[in-house]
């Protein structure tokens, strides 16, 4: 969406059918399909690579999966740097890493298949084993909690099993079963997670663009990610910086780029050639709890943006802006839903609070609260799930109690009009990266050379674009690998 409003034209690679239905109603160019069905040399005339890889959960500390699939991904890069380092490095020599990659990868996933195949069969058949003593537990008497101690020790009350010979199969079939499914999940974890091989695709491609005969490197890249995904990205800088790219990461927070919304990405940058890649300067305060709801005072005026940028510097010394509140970004989002999109006919709340459909402090009940006059919290696939109350009360709003879809998009600062299709929508919107931080990274990375006042401009005029777009008035069709021949980006 960014890249659009910015000038750029854009194709993408989704393999999720209900997001490739909603990019076809915007109008954005898209390859249905897994990527690892793709590779770069496809689309030869491609300058910019952007991208998320799925978000695996990495940890820094202790032993478990999460510690194990960060080693997993670092090694392989490192593997694959190895391959690299040197120029003179035949190119079908630094392939035949990526393919051994690959192949480990494809065979611990086949695996994997079977393990889990094999684990269900054998929770069904615990489930079944569960059942048969509860009910014989039952007949012998025992309570309702007796049965719930047994069944989670394994150990049937003392004397029942002494008594009661098929009993005692089944708590010892219920125990060789529970080690069973143990040895299965720590197979499991041994195997790794799927998404390994997807977290190593965007740097596959940029090599395969850098080295490959015929091919010329990506101009830039711009990666993203939750922050445990930031030890991946500065791994990726050492391979980039071989390659002739300087890079920049950055852990970002989105409402100090003017989104009405509090969430945290880490985002890795990279152009090719001798300029370096400054870090990229907030534009808006963070938010912090129990802070001055000072943006709330935006909401009223009758000039205010949706998304507020800096105001150009006029000699004055240059501040932040206070950071946007769903109160203000929901109002100019009506005002312009009256223009260009009447039909969504958006409600008009009194003063609410947002009650998170999550809990808080590692306690599920304790449901996160965040007030109509600061920024929303963290937009996610349950944000349908999240209640709206009056403020300071925990009374239902009579009326749109929960938020629109068109609303949710806007507080992740899609337009108003943005067309989102298909099924699981919320989903689509809690996964999607920001537009209004989208725009201040893609500027920042593409154009360098703008001074300060041109940048400024830059931004303004995208986002007036950005908040005022309206879909096609119809769809695109979605494209499959067979339709690659004749393609703008392909060469064919």
């Amino acid at each position: 969406m960014a890249a659009d409003v910015l000038g750029h034209r854009i194709t993408g690679i989704e393999w999720d059918a209900n997001a490739c239905e909603t990019r076809a109603a915007a109008g954005m160019d898209t390859f249905a399909g897994d990527v690892r069905e793709y590779r770069a040399a496809l689309f030869p005339r491609a300058q910019v690579l952007t991208g998320g890889p799925p978000c695996q959960t990495f940890t820094v500390a202790g032993h478990g999966a999460g510690r194990r699939a960060l080693e997993d991904v670092l090694a392989y890069i490192a593997q694959l740097h190895d391959a690299v380092r040197s120029e003179s490095t035949p190119w079908r020599e630094v392939f035949r890493t990526w393919r051994k990659i690959s192949e480990e990868l494809r065979g611990k996933a086949a695996e994997a298949k079977a393990v889990k195949a094999e684990k269900r069969e054998i929770e069904a058949a615990r489930s079944v084993t569960r059942k048969a003593a509860r009910k014989s537990l039952a007949e012998h008497g025992c309570s309702t909690e007796e049965i719930k101690i047994s069944l989670k020790t394994l150990e049937a009350p003392l004397g029942l099993t002494r008594r009661d010979a098929d009993l005692k199969n089944l708590f010892d079939g219920l125990v060789s079963l529970e080690n069973s499914l143990d040895a299965h999940r720590v197979r499991l974890e041994e195997l790794g997670d799927e998404r390994t091989g997807l977290v190593l695709q965007p740097l596959w491609w940029v090599i395969e663009r850098s080295r490959r005969p015929g091919l010329e490197p990506y101009e830039a890249v711009v990666l993203e990610q939750v922050p445990a995904v930031m030890r991946v990205w500065e791994e990726y800088e050492k391979v980039l910086g071989t390659l002739g790219y300087r890079t920049r990461t950055q852990l970002m927070h989105t409402e100090a780029f003017g989104v009405p919304q509090t969430r945290r990405r880490a985002v890795l940058m990279a152009r090719l050639g001798e300029t370096d890649i400054p870090l990229l300067d907030e534009t808006h305060e963070r938010y912090r709890p129990g802070g001055a709801p000072a943006a709330s005072r935006d909401a009223g005026r009758a000039d205010a943006r949706l998304w507020e940028v800096d105001e150009k510097n006029t000699g004055r010394k240059s501040t932040k802006d206070s950071w946007v509140s769903m109160e203000a970004a929901l109002k100019k989002a009506r005002d312009i839903a009256g223009d260009i999109a009447p039909d969504l006919d958006l409600p008009d709340r009194p003063a609410f609070t947002v009650v998170s459909n999550y809990g808080t402090g590692g306690d599920p009940g304790a449901r996160g609260r965040r007030d109509h006059d600061v920024p929303s919290s963290t937009v996610t696939g349950k944000v349908s799930r999240n209640r709206l109350v009056h403020k300071g009360t925990d009374t239902d709003l009579p009326r749109f109690g929960r938020f629109e879809l068109a609303e949710a998009g806007v507080l992740q600062t899609f337009p108003v009009a943005y067309p989102w299709r298909g099924g699981d929508r919320p989903q689509q919107i809690g996964n999607a990266v920001p537009p209004q931080l989208a725009l201040h990274v893609l500027r920042h990375v593409l154009e360098p050379q703008l001074s300060k006042e041109e940048a400024d401009a830059r931004l303004e005029q995208a986002m007036v674009k950005l908040e005022n777009w309206c879909p096609p008035s119809e769809p695109v069709q979605v494209r499959r690998r067979s339709d690659l021949e004749g393609h703008p980006l392909t060469g064919g």
